[in-house]
């Protein structure tokens, strides 16, 4: 599952990064921000227009909107609500 199929409020880890599918700026740019093998987020809002964009979500402290097809390129996990 990639990370652009998850609805909003959904908890999930980064599984893995297809580097390559994205452009080196931006590429730098999100792991700058933590978005790596293991990182865990949740969905906290995705766009109402045509094309659901942007996605926003919290990654520790932060907020991050990103493009679907940023999130497109980022292999996910859900995690298990805690007991």
């Amino acid at each position: 599952m990639t990370m652009d199929g998850l609805a909003a409020g959904v908890a999930a880890r980064i599984i893995a990064v297809d580097w390559g599918a994205l452009a080196p700026d931006e590429a730098k740019r999100l792991q700058a921000l933590g978005f790596d093998a293991g990182a865990e987020f949740t969905i906290a809002h995705r766009g109402v227009l045509v094309g659901r964009d942007p996605i926003a979500l919290r990654l520790g402290s932060m907020t991050i909107a990103i493009r679907r097809s940023h999130a497109r390129a980022i292999a996910v996990e859900t995690m298990s609500p805690a007991a």
